[in-house]
C-alpha cells in the first residue's frame, strides 16, 4: 500500500443519534451525526410511521385516495349518468306522442 493515499482510519469512531443514542464503530470519519438510528427508527421499534409533514402533503394525498375508492369508474358509472340524466329530462315527446296516437286508436274503435 502507498502511504498517503488512504485516509486515516478511526476504530473508535462515535456516531450520535437525534434520539441521543451513541454507537461506536469503526470509521474514517472520527464522529458522525445521523438522524435515526436502529433504537428510534419505526422498522426496528415496530411503531406507527412518524411523519414531519410541513406542506400537508401526507393529507392531500390520503384524501386523494379515498376519493378515488369512492368513485366508481367505467361502464357502470355512464350507466348510473345516462339514467340520471334522462330521469331529469322527462319523458321523451315521442313516448308522449305514442300514448295519444294510442287513447286516438282507442277512441275511434269504440265509436
Amino acid at each position: 500500500m502507498k502511504k498517503e493515499t488512504h485516509p486515516k482510519y478511526y476504530k473508535d469512531a462515535k456516531i450520535t443519534c437525534a434520539c441521543g443514542a451513541v454507537h461506536s464503530i469503526g470509521s474514517t470519519i472520527e464522529a458522525i451525526q445521523v438522524e435515526l438510528c436502529s433504537k428510534c427508527h419505526p422498522f426496528f421499534t415496530g411503531e406507527k410511521q412518524k411523519m414531519l409533514d410541513t406542506a400537508r402533503r401526507v393529507e392531500k394525498f390520503t384524501e386523494r385516495t379515498a376519493k378515488k375508492s369512492t368513485v366508481v369508474s367505467g361502464k357502470k358509472i355512464k350507466k348510473i349518468k345516462r339514467a340520471a340524466t334522462k330521469a331529469a329530462k322527462g319523458p321523451k315527446f315521442e313516448e308522449e306522442d305514442k300514448g295519444a296516437i294510442k287513447k286516438i286508436k282507442k277512441i275511434k274503435k269504440e265509436a
